[in-house]
């Protein structure tokens, strides 16, 4: 992906100031398969934040522990975007 299309959508996000105009983005740009998994990436990360065991998120969210490890990685060694915004 070329950083000139990410900060495209960037600066279409960043354009957005009301929920419903958020909502309606999102699920103009996402299939409802993908908005779920946003959805479920978004409660993986604050479950972590709030120090939930990765094994009970998992069989609360029904994901699998990769994906909670995933979430677990960015949050200590990935951009500052979950804890900025999260």
């Amino acid at each position: 992906m070329y950083n000139s299309e990410i900060d495209e959508l960037a600066d279409a996000v960043v354009r957005i100031n009301k929920r419903q105009e958020a909502k309606d983005f999102l699920k103009n740009i996402l299939t409802p398969g993908e908005l779920e998994e946003i959805v479920k990436r978004l409660q993986i990360i604050k479950l972590l934040k709030k120090g939930i065991p990765q094994r009970e998120i998992s069989k609360k969210l029904d994901v699998s522990i990769g994906t909670i490890t995933r979430g677990s990685r960015e949050l200590k060694y990935g951009a500052p975007g979950f804890k900025k915004i999260i």
